[in-house]
């Protein structure tokens, strides 16, 4: 374990460096912080803690700059999270609230957490398998053709056509719509086809096929791996960070493009709580000069999805995890109102 002052004197380093994006030195440190040490004494820690693996060298005859160990342990010990300046906060909320669909949430969360934060933002869209039913809509469009629209409780629609194997009344259609509604409405998706397998069994026997195919693609539409989406902005802002990716920004943008690296990155709704994966600590190679900064969002306190950030090692880590606690606590405010 680091003594206090070593962690005081890495504390430093890390706000230097992040901020100046030069190597820090004993006598800068000194000079700018108040360790309440001797500039020596400060060249001691550095060594020990060079020694130990959380600063570096780049090199000869200059400062030193943390390394993925570095970062991990300030991280770890951030004694508190950098919070957004009432403005931001109106900022976060008039922008938000002025979104008139899902999309648009999502759509205006990536801008918006790409403004804030000058990184790459990446938002998943609300998964289906953690999402209750609101309502199920039928609509007839021909005699034997139904158009399905299921719409969930973070306002989420999928629409599907359904061909009947026979013609299917009106009547029929209403009694099947306020059936399904009285069974699966407010319940969650995981519970539905317990819920409407013997549905079929209400109805007349010329019925029951219609009901079954109709059934048969509301569940489908359950299951489908089509809830795996997400948006992404602000890739240009990488190009700020040119020097901080050692050979190319290549491989991180490469990273970038593939949808199931992103969806590893940002790892399961489940776990809600704040995220921060640094440098090595990403399993995809490509992203390894970079940090991932996530968080769950959702309402009436369950994550149904992840939003994060992606930047440069060298981050202001306690004002992104900010921005990306207070967005996502916005967008999961609008889910519940709507």
């Amino acid at each position: 374990m680091l003594s206090e002052r070593r962690l005081q004197v890495l504390r430093a380093i890390v706000q230097d460096y992040v901020g100046t994006e030069e190597p820090v030195g004993s006598k800068a440190l000194t000079e700018r912080h108040s360790l309440g040490v001797s500039p020596a004494t400060v060249r001691n820690d550095m060594a020990a803690l060079e020694d130990e693996g959380y600063i570096a060298q780049p090199h000869t005859s200059a400062g030193r700059i943390p390394t993925d160990k570095g970062y991990r342990l300030f991280v770890d010990k951030l004694a508190e999270v950098k919070p957004l300046t009432a403005p931001e906060r109106r900022a976060i909320q008039n922008f938000l609230d002025g979104a008139v669909d899902l999309d648009d949430v999502v759509a205006r969360t990536v801008r918006l957490l790409a403004q804030l934060t000058r990184q790459v933002a990446v938002v998943q869209y609300p998964s289906l398998t953690r999402s209750t039913v609101r309502h199920v809509e039928l609509l007839s469009l021909a005699p034997a053709r139904v158009m399905l629209v299921l719409i969930t409780d973070t306002g989420r629609v999928e629409q599907r056509m359904v061909d009947c194997p026979a013609p299917f009344g009106e009547s029929s259609l209403a009694d099947l719509r306020a059936r399904l509604n009285s069974r699966v409405a407010g319940r969650r998706f995981t519970d539905v086809p317990q819920l409407v397998q013997d549905l079929p069994e209400a109805f007349e026997i010329e019925d029951r096929g219609t009901v079954q195919t109709v059934l048969s693609t509301l569940l489908e539409t359950l299951v489908e791996q089509t809830e795996e989406r997400l948006m992404i902005g602000g890739t240009a802002n990488l190009t700020r960070f040119g020097h901080d990716f050692p050979l190319t920004i290549r491989p991180v943008l490469e990273a970038l493009e593939e949808q199931v690296v992103l969806l590893k990155l940002l790892g399961e709704a489940k776990d809600s709580g704040m995220t921060v994966r640094i440098g090595h600590e990403n399993a995809h190679e490509g992203l390894n000069s970079t940090s991932v900064v996530s968080v769950g969002y959702g309402s009436g306190g369950e994550a149904v999805a992840k939003l994060g950030v992606v930047g440069p090692t060298r981050m202001d880590y306690p004002g992104t995890m900010g921005a990306v606690r207070a967005v996502a606590r916005y967008v999961g405010q609008i889910l519940a109102e709507s």
